[in-house]
């Protein structure tokens, strides 16, 4: 049975708005591979797609947080510049960067986020 494109699409996107809205962020995880997999889009572009899928996310959870009284915008705000920061780095160098390297990183930050989450928490 052939799945549409549209399909896959709504399937990719609340896998990723799930993971967003129950863990604080994480929808690339279910991004990245599916984008590569499933949607057959190039590595690359699948990266830079899932940051851009993610920031609206990112946006209507911490609004719907916000609302129900468990976000303090003020203590976020210092994460917030840093998240800047880095994400502007990270943006200048992503082009020169190994594929390889960025999996491999990828998979390590996946691996150590499940190991702390089941034994370390």
């Amino acid at each position: 049975m052939q799945i549409s494109s549209r399909t896959k699409y709504l399937v990719t996107g609340g896998l990723a708005g799930l993971a967003n809205g129950f863990f604080g962020a994480g929808g690339g995880l279910f991004l990245v591979p599916l984008f590569i997999g499933w949607l057959k889009l190039d590595e690359r572009k699948a990266f830079a797609t899932s940051v851009a899928v993610i920031l609206p996310l990112c946006a209507v959870s911490a609004w719907i947080y916000w609302r129900q009284g468990n976000l303090v915008l003020g203590q976020a705000l210092p994460y917030l510049i840093g998240g800047a920061v880095g994400g502007f780095l990270s943006g200048r160098i992503f082009q020169k960067l190994n594929m390889l390297w960025l999996r491999r990183i990828f998979g390590m930050f996946i691996l150590y986020g499940g190991i702390r989450a089941l034994f370390l928490w």
